[in-house]
């Protein structure tokens, strides 16, 4: 099927080929008519599939009309970097046409987005939390909501946002048609929906727990305390041209960016404690190709839609099954192939056993003697500190004369030792003869000492002072 084929207006048409779209994904090709009919919808998908556009061209399409001066379509995502993307996509998609999207969230100045939303909103893309916040202070109003979306609905339940949501669903109308996109459907997700949407068409593309089959998985068993080096060995492999890397926790991934500094990787990280302005600033220097390897937390596993990333490293494994499918769904996007290893030490076999139970197959193990290695660069960083001029190699003669140049320097290291023993035995000798003298003086000492003591008794002066 072509986009052509799909009812979409003109300047939607127009849009898609600008952007170098040809054919929908499956998502697309499914979610797009059925959304279009105007019925509640429940798309489950695999992350990195195109669920935006699946519903991000049905909403343009519906609100074709100029713009009404109120808010009619509500797009609720998880984080701000998803908000971000889902407004850039509608955007691009909208740019032929009169309609405005506001994006909305958490850790950015309000004035700037105050003002958009007093210049007029037909299309609003929010973060929850700020959004429940402007509607208590009257600034926002959703009485006019024809259609709301609910973007990565599972992983908005894991925030914890479910009273958000159902807060916000309530200041909607009922006659709202709602589209609830997710990449997983765990039994809250199934029982949310029974509450906000009416009679729902299911889409089913592939199995949610299954990843994309563009993506080539590996695990590599290794000591935790080899991680680091292992990595650093996989990042500077001449295919590796955009990586990411994920951490457990935030200020692993903070000490992760020091140590792949220290072997000459650059590298930037994004986590939670990072202001909305440097995680904007990280994504805008690793989608713009200035760092090839961006250290994230599971905050960034959703919401990062960037082009031509090529592996995957999983440094920790994540403690949830599913955040495993996310994480490398940032590889192989759109069709693209891509390449996901996993770092697993002793501890976290258990977290591998979930996840490969989850996906109902093992993970293939990648073959490589990692003792050798790591061995060779742990001699290699000796060097560097006593060679400094040739760092990490061996020196030029070993390289030119090899055994000879051994067997010179064995008998050269002999007669230095023979040396060495002489002077030795002189230090000896110099050392005894030192200590007769000392015994000497303190001898005296002693005997003088004595005299002086017995004339103090006897009140007697020493001879020279009576003479004086």
């Amino acid at each position: 099927m072509k986009f052509t084929e799909l009812n979409l207006n003109k300047n939607l048409q127009d849009a898609i080929r600008k952007a170098g779209y040809k054919e929908p994904s499956p998502i697309q090709e499914k979610a797009i008519p059925a959304a279009e009919s105007g019925r509640d919808l429940i798309a489950c998908a695999q992350t990195g599939t195109g669920k935006t556009a699946a519903f991000a061209l049905p909403i343009l399409n519906r609100l074709e009309k100029a713009s009404c001066g109120y808010i009619r379509a509500l797009v609720l995502t998880p984080t701000r970097e998803l908000a971000i993307q889902n407004f850039d996509n509608f955007k691009k998609y909208g740019r032929y046409m009169d309609l405005r999207t506001v994006c909305i969230y958490g850790g950015a100045k309000e004035r700037p987005q105050i003002m958009q939303l007093h210049r007029g909103c037909d299309i609003l893309v929010a973060t929850p939390g700020r959004l429940i916040d402007y509607m208590d202070r009257g600034i926002v109003s959703l009485a006019g909501i024809e259609i709301f979306v609910l973007d990565e609905a599972d992983r908005m339940l894991d925030m914890g946002f479910i009273h958000d949501i159902r807060k916000i669903a309530a200041a909607t109308p009922e006659n709202r048609q709602t589209l609830l996109f997710s990449a997983t459907m765990p039994r809250p997700i199934e029982r949310l929906a029974q509450e906000l949407l009416k009679d729902p068409e299911i889409i089913k593309v592939a199995p949610t727990t299954s990843p994309a089959e563009t993506v080539d998985q590996k695990i590599c068993f290794l000591k935790k305390e080899d991680k680091k080096h292992a990595l650093s060995v996989f990042l500077k492999q001449a295919d590796v041209r955009k990586a990411i890397v994920f951490t457990r926790t935030k200020h692993g991934a903070d000490r992760l960016v020091k140590d792949l500094g220290k072997e000459n990787i650059e590298s930037i990280a994004i986590h939670g404690d990072k202001t909305q302005g440097q995680r904007q600033s990280a994504l805008e220097r690793f989608r713009g190709g200035k760092i090839n390897v961006l250290v994230a937390t599971d905050v960034a596993a959703r919401g990062i839609d960037i082009r031509g990333v090529t592996h995957v490293y999983n440094y920790d494994l994540p403690e949830e099954s599913e955040s495993y499918i996310h994480r490398i769904g940032r590889a192989g996007r759109a069709g693209a192939s891509g390449e996901a290893v996993s770092l697993c030490d002793s501890e976290e076999m258990g977290l591998l056993a979930d996840i490969e139970h989850m996906m109902g197959r093992e993970i293939p193990e990648l073959k490589t003697d990692w003792s050798v290695e790591l061995e060779r660069r742990a001699r290699g960083g000796r060097r560097r500190h006593s060679h400094r001029a040739g760092a990490g190699r061996r020196p030029s003669g070993h390289r030119r004369y090899g055994r000879i140049a051994h067997t010179e320097r064995s008998e050269s290291f002999r007669r230095d030792g023979g040396a060495r023993a002489e002077r030795s035995e002189s230090f000896r000798r110099d050392g005894g003869a030192r200590a007769e003298r000392s015994e000497s003086f303190r001898r005296e000492r002693r005997d003088g000492d004595r005299a002086s003591c017995s004339r103090r008794r006897s009140g007697r002066r020493p001879s020279a002072v009576r003479a004086s």
